[in-house]
């Protein structure tokens, strides 16, 4: 690989708690089963097609370990096949009633369901009904770079005890050992959530306490880079108003900006990564930041790409098949004001979209001053969003990829791949943050979820004074297992959301 002017590098982070054995709609193996069908398979599509056309997609995919366990199990396997042949019945029974309804265009998209699920068959069949095979031939192939994430998602820098986080992040390193036949280089933190060094409190209160900074933990289990979000970077200046609504919320902060040392005043480029070390003894590991620029014409809806008019309508559901028929329109249209959607009609905004992506890319890159090493755009987003809330978003990323591929100027790169190129220059100290609304822990931690982080800290100190003890290993096994389950973030964000 020569030496470029710029790099690129997408970051799809796919994580689902777990859902498997605990019904299937809404909210148990279906919701497994959507993202499979409509994002996984979808993505791998797209990066086994740019293979076939002699294109390396080299991107960063992060799969929690809660989720590849499911990925890995029989049952999703068995699953998902029979879920993806319900879903071709029911388009099968809409192209019926359409036709019958005289609806001839939403018959037509019928027929397009009924191949899309066909196609996704024949895809997780190829494969041996083995997503995790699909995902590692990759991997190993050097074609795309698997990172781990936290055992069961669990948010790291509200944890009480370092043992704890030690045990989530190793158990993600083990999982992800064990799945991919390899050690990760690096590590997606749960939602981009970041804790320093420095005397921390519950907060509920109670006597102050050393404690490391993730960095640290990520450094002594051989992780070598993670992800922040861009505020961190500058500061980590982005809490709002967040902290006047929760007493607990505003003690931790104040807790943290009384033991934080700023970074020096001027601005830091987010296009290089930096040895983040926030300990008394040095233990420093690299992150990258995300890019805002690339994350805003993604995540609007607004006036971001996924709002266009002439996609895929994901809120409106035609029943009891669950198949949608309609377009965006306008994103603030009422849904009985959607029109009919047309897949005729999306080939030229996603040409259009791609274009301005890849020159937004490029911009970027030439706006950097010259350095001793070329920079990296880091474009960090939940892979759910290509496929199951943007139907059209895999076509999207193919194409960017397609056309990075032919630029010659910029060319797409793992995170690992960049890091071992171009270590970075610089150790700084970051501040406490995530990439949650109002940039610190409000969406985790509120008047609406304090009540859970009381049980969490109950259950990890009686667990821990009971695994002292030598309990019988099935009964530590089961213990620990529990405990992962309830330090899932996935509890706080739905009742926050």
């Amino acid at each position: 690989m020569s030496e470029k002017r710029g790099y690129f590098a997408f970051v799809f982070h796919s994580h689902l708690p777990y859902v498997l054995r605990h019904g299937i709609w809404p909210h148990g193996a279906e919701w497994l089963y959507e993202a499979a069908s409509e994002t996984y398979i979808p993505l791998l599509r797209v990066f086994y097609d740019l293979l076939a056309e002699g294109i390396s997609p080299k991107v960063t995919l992060g799969i929690t370990p809660v989720l590849g366990e499911q990925l890995a199990d029989p049952e999703f396997k068995e699953g998902l096949r029979n879920y993806m042949v319900s879903k071709m019945e029911a388009a099968e029974a809409d192209i019926r009633e359409w036709r019958e309804k005289g609806f001839n265009g939403r018959a037509r998209v019928a027929e397009r369901w009924r191949e899309f699920y066909r196609s996704g068959i024949e895809f997780f069949e190829s494969w041996n009904s083995d997503l995790i095979a699909a995902i590692r031939e990759l991997y190993h192939g050097g074609h795309i770079e698997v990172i781990t994430s936290a055992a069961t998602h669990g948010y790291l820098p509200l944890l009480k005890r370092d043992e704890s986080v030690r045990a989530q992040i190793r158990q993600g390193i083990r999982t992800h050992r064990r799945l991919f036949g390899r050690d990760p280089v690096g590590i997606w933190p749960p939602e981009l959530a970041y804790r320093p060094a420095y005397r921390w409190a519950t907060p509920f209160g109670g006597e102050p306490y050393d404690r490391k900074g993730l960095e640290e933990f990520y450094f002594e289990e051989g992780l070598k880079y993670f992800i922040v979000d861009a505020h961190l970077l500058k500061g980590g200046r982005a809490i709002g108003t967040y902290l006047s609504l929760f007493e607990g919320l505003r003690a931790l902060w104040e807790r943290f900006e009384k033991e934080y040392r700023e970074l020096e005043e001027r601005e830091r480029s987010p296009h290089y990564p930096y040895y983040a070390s926030s300990g008394s003894e040095p233990k420093p590991v690299a992150f990258f930041t995300r890019d805002t620029q690339t994350a805003l014409q993604v995540w609007s809806r607004e006036w971001g790409y996924p709002g266009d008019p002439a996609y895929l309508e994901f809120h409106k559901k035609h029943f009891p098949g669950g198949h949608r028929y309609w377009r965006v329109t306008d994103p603030k249209a009422d849904l009985a004001e959607k029109w009919d959607y047309d897949p005729d009609l999306v080939e030229i905004p996603l040409n259009n979209q791609s274009d301005h992506f890849v020159g937004l890319i490029h911009g970027i890159i030439a706006s950097e001053k010259a350095g001793s090493k070329p920079p990296v755009v880091v474009a960090p987003y939940d892979a759910e969003l290509f496929g199951h809330w943007w139907f059209e978003g895999p076509r999207w990323v193919y194409l960017v990829l397609k056309k990075l591929s032919l630029s010659g100027e910029v060319e797409s790169i793992t995170l690992g791949e960049y890091l071992e190129k171009f270590p970075p220059e610089e150790v700084l100290s970051l501040p406490e943050g995530s990439w949650g609304e109002g940039g610190f822990h409000w969406v985790w931690l509120n008047e609406w979820t304090e009540w859970t982080w009381k049980h969490i800290y109950q259950a990890e100190d009686r667990i821990l004074e009971i695994l002292k003890n030598g309990p019988e290993r099935a009964y530590a096994e089961l213990l620990i297992k529990e405990l992962f389950l309830l330090q899932s973030s996935d509890w706080q964000f739905l009742i926050t959301t």
